[in-house]
């Protein structure tokens, strides 16, 4: 068995297909085929359902590659550890970050670039879900996601923020003249909010259903920006983060109102796995990554 084979194995796990998994690690089709099957008798098992197409793998061969992914995460692990020794830290680290959470990763990569300008970083927008799911497959490095509304498992936590809500809505409309909200109230509105597979909509739902109301929105989006447009349309209101409003403004002509009755808040904080030894670019983003706290959060003018 060689490195070579389990890469090509985990190249065709990701892209499902065995032209494309060729290209993906620069072999010809015959190359990649024949490396399986190498690999196959080596082990003694059938790692690929035999088809004219890729069918997946067989129960064995999704053993074999999580056992590869291991393998190759210790041995790119190896060679960074040397490559810092010789070299100082360089490579590259890969972030997914639940959407909600993308306007604040800058806290967390701009002081780490400016401390190691030799690492390039790759910022994925990503569901906590997915995020969960390429950390446990080796496909991320670390995870900018909540940390206390539903599990996570074989992580290590590091709380960066607290993520509170308002409702954004129109400045010139029935609600212009409030200064907050009740979670009662909104839920009576036409509301614009984040499809359901995002944790951000579970949570709110949680949260409506906690003071006996279930909205049924009017619009669905699986855009933080998109929430933003639509609380511009007369008789429409969005429920964002007030984190998204103090990075990008509140967008002209609308008004930004805390949500109370409750005045719930979620943490928010970067996870990595729960591996030892940790990769060195891992370790090193998961020292500098500190708290955010509301008095360093960046604040903007109203914009168009």
């Amino acid at each position: 068995m060689i490195l070579r084979q389990l890469v090509y194995l985990d190249a065709l796990a990701r892209e499902k297909h065995f032209r494309r998994a060729a290209e993906a690690c620069h072999v010809s089709q015959p190359t990649l085929s024949a490396a399986i099957v190498q690999l196959e008798e080596e082990l003694g098992v059938l790692i690929v359902e035999r088809g004219r197409r890729f069918q997946g793998l067989t129960k064995e061969g999704e053993a074999v590659l999580a056992h590869a992914r291991r393998m190759l995460a210790e041995a790119e692990l190896m060679k960074d550890s040397i490559a810092e020794l010789k070299e100082g830290v360089s490579g590259r680290i890969r972030l997914g970050a639940v959407p909600t959470a993308l306007p604040m990763v800058a806290h967390i990569t701009a002081p780490f670039c400016a401390r190691y300008p030799g690492v390039s970083l790759t910022v994925l927008s990503l569901t906590s879900s997915d995020i969960q799911q390429r950390i446990d497959n080796f496909e991320i490095d670390a995870g900018l996601t909540y940390l206390d509304n539903e599990p996570l498992e074989r992580v290590i936590a590091k709380p960066i923020y607290q993520e509170a809500y308002v409702l954004l809505t129109r400045e010139d409309g029935p609600l212009g003249g409030l200064e907050t909200i009740s979670w009662a109230q909104a839920g009576q509105l036409k509301l614009c909010l984040l499809t359901s597979d995002m944790q951000n909509r579970r949570i709110i739902d949680g949260i409506f259903r906690s003071v006996g109301v279930m909205p049924k929105p009017a619009i669905e989006t699986n855009s933080i920006f998109n929430l933003c447009s639509h609380a511009g349309i007369q008789g429409v209101s969005s429920i964002v983060s007030r984190q998204l409003l103090e990075f990008f403004g509140v967008p002209l002509g609308t008004k930004a109102l805390p949500l109370v009755e409750p005045e719930a808040k979620r943490s928010i904080g970067l996870i990595v796995a729960d591996r030892q030894p940790f990769a060195p670019l891992t370790r090193h983003l998961l020292t500098m990554s500190q708290p955010v706290t509301e008095a360093v959060l960046p604040r903007r003018s109203k914009a168009g």
